[in-house]
């Protein structure tokens, strides 16, 4: 061998163990820990004593009190202070989800007792919420006087109004989603012992399910001020077929998996393959919990007769098009596969591009188990010009899975951590009123309603506060981040964001056999 051919053979090696030692550098523990503790930054209502986030206070004290409810509680989606029903929902949903999978590895980590007291702020929102069998608070807060203003939660002087749906006014999409969350917590209440309080979730959850079936109409329709902030695009059959699934899980009641066999075809279930996962589009996220009834049927956990198994397997096949999707593997080029951007990331929209990642990790996480419990590979059929299936196994789609979340963790161009106060480089301008402005805990003068602009938005020094745990909406489609608060669609965080990457997170600490180290002591302002 040439002393060229030797310099080239070493560079090569010295490339790939730098490669490797990059993959195995992240702390997924740390990640899960900080994933946990944005929650309790996005909480609205009374503080609890043990509240980890010291700089925030009290907020939303006398939500619902115009309307003769009590409101108070929930969490602000995001940068700003508006209670939105949906994606809180799907929040939760996915919260629950994410320690019914892998609350193994959240407990190893020591973070069980955050996790469930995360799931229990939302849904303890849920049971104020749900009024009457056919009632549900769907908002409080109005999205356009939100965004005139850029103060403190804790100095709010913005309208509170709540909104609702109800038998004359139906909200199917928020009142199932919001069924799913109640019925997925239920599931992991009962699994931690608390069976009193799974049971009042359950009962939630099941009338729920029922008004939204039975009152069937768009939340938007009704909800008339939810239309520039979160529009349901795709309707509301996917979450009613979404919910009885979770209902079918929390229970085993065969009434809730006939309701969304049943209806798989007529709803969509069978029909929509599509590249993308979120609050608003279910279908992906219901075909992989149906996937994971096949895994209950070999275990000889659940009986499908042979036509049930048909349709499952159908909804499999739509499953398997949105993992093919996200790896790249569909036949028929970009049309049949979700974009990227050229460091590889998944890259579906501008504005928030991460939470749609942080959705596909998770999905693909899971999957990735069903295909080892079921010993098949993954299976991308065959485009219109008949080429042949690209081939994959459950090793590859974790694999795959693995590479988002460690984009997102900092293996990327900008060598960022797109999840905040994870590693030494993350976004310091976070689009968030509470983290960008002074702490009320130390500053208790008021500021006002367009003060907040001059004093902290406008501002150009970093953010007084680390929004820690918060997953931003990441980089634009040339792997490009700007971190500047005003660039809200990459700089502003969303709770269903980070909560995918929990459930993500503990499986990555399996997969590398991380041993969780201690907790840090909570700082005096974290």
């Amino acid at each position: 061998m040439s002393d060229v051919s030797v310099r080239f053979v070493a560079l090569a090696l010295a490339a790939i163990s730098l490669a490797a030692a990059a993959a195995a550098a992240h702390d997924y523990g740390d990640a899960l820990r900080k994933s946990l503790l944005y929650f309790e930054a996005q909480r609205s209502g009374r503080l609890p004593y043990n509240q980890r986030v010291r700089w925030r206070g009290h907020s939303g004290l006398t939500d619902g009190l115009e309307q003769g409810v009590d409101l108070v509680g929930g969490y602000y989606d995001a940068g700003d202070h508006v209670k939105f029903g949906l994606p809180m929902a799907f929040t939760v949903t996915l919260l629950s989800w994410g320690v019914l999978e892998y609350g193994g590895g959240v407990a190893g980590a020591g973070e069980l007792a955050h996790a469930l007291q995360a799931i229990k702020w939302g849904t303890d929102y849920f049971v104020k919420a749900h009024t009457a069998p056919a009632e549900l608070w769907a908002q409080v807060g109005d999205g356009d006087s939100d965004h005139y203003c850029w103060q403190r939660p804790e100095d709010m002087t913005t309208s509170r109004r709540a909104y609702k749906v109800d038998a004359e006014h139906p909200g199917s999409e928020v009142a199932a989603e919001t069924a799913a969350a109640m019925a997925a917590a239920s599931a992991v209440f009962r699994r931690a012992g608390d069976a009193h309080y799974a049971h009042l979730l359950l009962h939630h959850a099941q009338q729920l399910f029922e008004f939204a079936d039975t009152h069937r109409g768009r939340y938007d329709e009704s909800v008339d001020v939810v239309k520039s902030y979160y529009p349901s695009s795709s309707g509301y059959q996917d979450e009613l077929l979404w919910a009885a699934l979770w209902l079918h899980r929390a229970t085993g009641r065969r009434d809730y998996l006939r309701y969304a066999l049943d209806n798989a075809e007529a709803f969509g279930g069978t029909g929509w393959a599509v590249s993308e996962f979120s609050w608003d589009i279910k279908y992906a996220g219901l075909q992989v919990l149906a996937s994971q009834l096949l895994v209950e049927a070999k275990e000889e956990r659940l009986r499908l007769s042979a036509e049930e198994v048909a349709v499952v397997e159908q909804l499999r096949s739509n499953a398997e098009y949105y993992v093919c999707s996200c790896m790249n593997r569909n036949p028929g080029g970009a049309k049949h596969n979700a974009g990227r951007t050229p460091a590889g990331l998944l890259f579906i929209r501008p504005w928030n591009n991460l939470q749609y990642v942080s959705g596909a990790a998770f999905l693909l996480t899971v999957y990735s188990d069903v295909l080892a419990s079921l010993g098949q590979p993954l299976r991308c059929g065959s485009g219109d010009d008949g080429g042949e299936p690209a081939a994959g196994d459950a090793g590859d789609v974790l694999a795959f899975a693995k590479s988002q979340a460690d984009y997102i963790l900092g293996t990327n161009p900008m060598r960022t951590s797109y999840l905040v106060g994870y590693g030494a480089a993350y976004p310091r301008r976070v689009h968030h009123r509470a983290a960008s402005s002074a702490s009320y805990r130390h500053d208790r003068d008021f500021i006002g309603c367009l003060q907040g602009f001059d004093s902290w938005y406008s501002a150009r020094q970093e953010n007084p506060h680390d929004l820690v745990g918060a997953v931003v909406g990441g980089p634009n489609g040339e792997d490009v981040f700007n971190d500047h608060r005003g660039a809200y669609m990459q700089t502003e965080a969303c709770t269903y964001n980070t909560a995918p990457m929990v459930g993500v997170f503990s499986r990555l600490m399996q997969l590398e056999g991380q041993s969780p180290r201690p907790a840090p002591a909570p700082a005096e302002d974290l």
